[in-house]
């Protein structure tokens, strides 16, 4: 009962932290809080997007252990009869059954069963998948295609008329702005939902999954509660858009989540229903992000930008890459995309990756101290 208690205290406090709002007003440069915002109730919002929202669950052949007992061949070892069997227990495989072995989430974004949620939720290929929506329907799912690289997975069951999700515009948030999470928390309570803010914008981060780890850019930072089966699941607005896919916590934190920007993973979930496979454009180079360390060990003209730069295994500009078509070499610094900086919150690689294949990007190049201008036209990135 005192768990309990304290429990329902925590979650009172939240909800009245949320609910009760000030409006600042500034007087001569000094901020100060004066009239109360209207309370905000994401109820409505919620039971209408709650239906799009579905738990994944993962299964696998497991083996089945049976119990069987051997007597001590010592028991008798100075002759004569015991009248104490000794009996040691052993196990045996008896075939295998197919069990539930973890969990996540995921949000239906076509009427005809086209569901989006994380790579790393689906990437085992020996794994079965199936879909329960709200009202406990099961559905076999199939997965159609996965990014590793982005962590997203496109998963499709066969059903019609389904509710679904509209993306929203990941590039108009806002630090402080209400966003929502709703999903399979723990890989036991399905549709759990959480309320939080924005808490960060353009993060990198990485995140480890399933014994391998990834770098994530520009990812969104929020306080909503983010567990364990919550991965693959929407961060909403208050209009009930998705503004992005919830992939990671961070350990130790109290109330630190990520989520994937919608505008990065629209693009690439389309390619997918398009192509069946990922398709992404690429310009074909290997670069490193300079650094201030980096430019003393290197003694390089700037700072700032990426340096492309190969190893011994790798080159620094790919055959018959775009980037070969328009003779970047190594050792050239791309400052600019499309006149953007390149830095810690714009990569290239994250740039590269809103883009279309076919589309023309202008890069600003430092070659031998000397800035110039290189148009760049993107192809598709070769399979592996």
């Amino acid at each position: 009962m005192l768990a309990s208690a304290i429990a329902g205290g925590a979650i009172a406090a939240l909800v009245v932290l949320f609910l009760v709002g000030y409006k600042p007003e500034v007087r001569d440069g000094a901020v100060s809080i004066q009239t109360p915002i209207e309370a905000t109730d994401v109820s409505g919002v919620v039971a209408e997007v709650n239906p799009a929202v579905v738990s994944i669950i993962i299964s696998q052949e497991v083996p089945i252990l049976e119990q069987y007992y051997k007597e001590d061949p010592l028991q008798n070892f100075f002759g004569g009869q015991s009248p104490f069997r000794i009996r040691i227990p052993q196990y045996r495989q008896n075939g295998t059954e197919l069990k539930k072995v973890g969990g996540g989430s995921g949000f239906i974004i076509s009427n005809d069963g086209y569901i989006v949620t994380n790579a790393h939720v689906v990437f085992d290929e020996e794994s079965t998948y199936t879909v329960v929506t709200t009202d406990d329907t099961t559905y076999d799912a199939k997965v159609i295609a996965k990014d590793p690289d982005l962590d997203i997975a496109l998963v499709k069951i066969d059903a019609l008329n389904l509710p679904y999700l509209s993306f929203g515009d990941s590039d108009a948030l806002r630090l402080g702005q209400n966003v929502i999470a709703i999903g399979n928390a723990l890989s036991e309570f399905s549709n759990s939902v959480s309320v939080g803010f924005v808490s960060g914008l353009s993060r990198s981060i990485t995140a480890g999954a399933n014994g391998r780890s990834e770098l994530l850019e520009n990812v969104i930072q929020t306080d909503a509660a983010i567990n364990p089966g919550n991965s693959g699941g929407p961060l909403l607005n208050v209009k009930g858009e998705v503004i992005g896919v919830n992939v990671a916590v961070a350990r130790g934190s109290e109330n630190i989540g990520f989520a994937l920007p919608a505008n990065v993973v629209k693009p690439a979930i389309e390619s997918m229903r398009i192509n069946g496979r990922v398709v992404r454009p690429y310009i074909g180079v290997r670069y490193t992000l300079i650094t201030p360390e980096l430019k003393e060990k290197f003694d390089l003209p700037t700072d700032k930008g990426a340096l492309v730069k190969g190893d011994q295994d790798s080159l620094a500009v790919l055959p018959d890459s775009p980037a070969e078509d328009a003779g970047l070499r190594e050792g050239d610094i791309i400052l600019k995309i499309n006149g953007n900086e390149i830095s810690a919150t714009n990569s290239l690689a994250s740039a590269v990756r809103r883009k279309s294949i076919g589309d023309t990007v202008a890069l600003t190049i430092l070659r031998n101290e000397e800035e110039m201008e290189v148009t760049v036209t993107l192809k598709e990135m070769p399979q592996e």
